[in-house]
């Protein structure tokens, strides 16, 4: 994160944490997680803000309608700027902060969909933290319904980020707070599992390297789909 506060980050449901669960929009805005709200609270709020988001559905449906896609960083400025008589700074912001902790944002989030611009497009992709803050945050709203233990599928979850994230442990775990322990000790667990598998492509790839031989030839000799090869070789490359 950066030092100058710029980012508007929805609240954690678990609190020991006290950290952002996913930076998205508001340039002067930059919350630290706040205690659960009660069913109540969130009624209030969602009340308070729905001509805003009754607003931004109708002007941007592709963003803010049946499917929700991650925003461009900087986007509460261009929403201003783009209907300075239509928005009212305090409320807009208010409203950025509803829609970025819903559910439905931070799963889009969570799945890594590129953060998009006013016009729909395409312009960046997710900050690999943000994804994974996502992820742990819908788990616990998910844990919090359910007495069955969850942790499993989060560890299948956090696989899946911390390899398509292409960082090594150390940078990931550079870009993440201080997290609970539980959550810690799944994250740790999915590394290893992660770092395991990116050792074993590798020598799988210096061995391919090192034989002269077509990919074609190379998995015949082993017994082992090409499809695996080049999974392999796409692995080492990102």
């Amino acid at each position: 994160m950066n030092d100058t506060p710029t980012e508007i980050t929805p609240e954690l449901t678990d609190t020991t944490t006290q950290v952002p669960a996913e930076a998205v929009a508001v340039d002067d805005l930059h919350q630290q997680a706040s205690p659960p709200s009660t069913p109540s609270r969130k009624k209030e709020r969602f009340a308070a803000v729905a001509p805003v988001l009754e607003k931004l559905f109708e002007l941007y449906p592709y963003l803010f309608g049946q499917r929700f896609l991650p925003l461009k960083l900087g986007v509460f400025q261009d929403l201003l700027a783009a209907h300075p008589d239509v928005f009212k700074r305090d409320a807009l912001k208010a409203a950025l902060g509803v829609h970025t902790r819903s559910t439905r944002y931070l799963q889009s989030v969570a799945a890594a969909n590129k953060r998009h611009d006013l016009q729909g497009q395409a312009v960046d992709n997710v900050a690999p933290e943000h994804v994974f803050l996502s992820i742990v945050e819908l788990h616990h709203r998910r844990q919090a319904r359910t007495p069955d233990d969850l942790l499993p599928k989060l560890q299948r979850q956090l696989v899946s980020a911390y390899a398509a994230s292409g960082l090594t442990r150390q940078d990931y775990l550079s870009r993440l707070p201080v997290l609970q322990d539980s959550v810690s000790a799944v994250l740790e667990e999915a590394m290893i599992e992660v770092d395991q598998q990116r050792a074993r492509h590798a020598a799988l790839v210096r061995a391919y390297q090192g034989s002269g031989k077509t990919m074609e030839a190379f998995a015949d000799d082993l017994g082992m789909d090409v499809a695996q090869l080049r999974t392999a070789l796409m692995q080492t490359q990102i």
